[in-house]
């Protein structure tokens, strides 16, 4: 076992993840949750060390954050010991903002905060510091990961993670436009069958993303959570803010909307204007 933890690792947050057995043993599946976990913190660490080595502090803002999973793995294997850094839990189960409380609170994990609270609310909450550098969703299903892009907008992220699940809206507006789109364009042939509706439309709602990320000034990066094998939805984007945003990413991500019959999804995947 001691091969697979870090020095300082806190055994009972293991435990309370049940990534130990209560006896602290490693079994089988807990050792392949370990390493998952590792991996996805493989492509996190470096964008913790990027805004500390700019600055004393960081806000980092777990949005959808279920049991806070990733918020107490982070917090333990890398800012426990940076006195300027604070994680935020954000989910509307109060049973689980609750939980999460009583968890750190038990572990002495002083600089996490858990709030009750919608994407609305947690854009305009005092609970919240204006900005936040790092914005994680992890399998925030549907249209909770778009919520999550436009709560990084508006606290003016400097880097936002994403691993998106359930993407059912797009795939929705193909299918009640179906018959339309085969007299507008021969592409309606990609979702002529429902499997590929839900296939194109799940991959489509990330490629939107990523244009709607790069129109806001964002460098993206997509790649694949390799190894997650308890879910299939290992999509994961990192986008960057470089304040330079790609000329022709808005327009082209309206002509995609317009190409495939899409308009009314405009208000989510456009918004205002980048600045």
């Amino acid at each position: 076992m001691a091969e697979l933890l870090r020095p300082g690792q806190s055994i009972e947050l293991l435990k309370e993840l049940h990534i130990l057995t209560r006896d602290g043993k490693l079994n089988q599946d807990s050792r392949r949750k370990l390493k998952q976990v590792y991996h996805l913190c493989n492509f996190i660490e470096p964008l913790l060390n990027d805004v500390l080595g700019q600055q004393d502090t960081l806000t980092l803002a777990d949005h959808g954050a279920g049991k806070s999973y990733l918020g107490f793995i982070l917090y333990d294997l890398f800012l426990k010991d940076r006195p300027g850094s604070h994680i935020f839990g954000i989910e509307t189960r109060d049973e689980l903002v609750t939980r999460s409380r009583e968890l750190a609170a038990r572990l002495g994990f002083a600089r996490m905060s858990f709030l009750n609270a919608t994407v609305a609310e947690s854009i305009t909450t005092e609970a919240l510091p204006s900005r936040i550098d790092i914005v994680t969703a992890l399998h925030a299903c549907n249209t909770a990961t778009d919520d999550a892009i436009q709560f990084a907008l508006a606290k003016e992220a400097r880097h936002i993670v994403l691993v998106p699940c359930c993407q059912a809206e797009v795939a929705a507006v193909l299918r009640k436009h179906k018959n339309e789109s085969f007299g507008k364009t021969p592409l309606s042939e990609i979702w002529r069958h429902p499997i590929h509706t839900r296939e194109f439309g799940s991959q489509l709602t990330n490629v939107l993303r990523c244009l709607q990320l790069e129109s806001h000034g964002y460098q993206v990066t997509v790649t694949e959570l390799v190894g997650w094998e308890h879910s299939l939805k290992n999509e994961l984007i990192i986008a960057t803010r470089n304040d330079a945003p790609r000329k022709n990413a808005r327009e082209r991500l309206q002509q995609i909307l317009q190409e495939l019959n899409l308009q009314e999804l405009e208000g989510r995947f456009l918004g205002p204007q980048s600045s």
